[in-house]
């Protein structure tokens, strides 16, 4: 479920490297937060990346 409702944003995926250089697979998690919008005279209940979130404020 960690995945922006705006823009989309997901998982990624990477390497966690050790000090001998052994790389093994780790998973970047975007920072979602739940969030209630208003679309035309309703309140809505999204999952928004913290990025989206910043600009919805401005």
């Amino acid at each position: 479920m960690a995945k922006c409702e705006i823009c989309g944003k997901g998982p990624m995926t990477g390497h966690n490297v050790s000090f001998s250089q052994k790389k093994t697979k780790r998973q970047f998690k975007p920072n979602i937060q739940r969030m209630t919008l208003h679309e035309g005279n309703r309140k809505v209940r999204k999952y928004v990346c913290t990025r989206c979130l910043k600009t919805l404020s401005k």
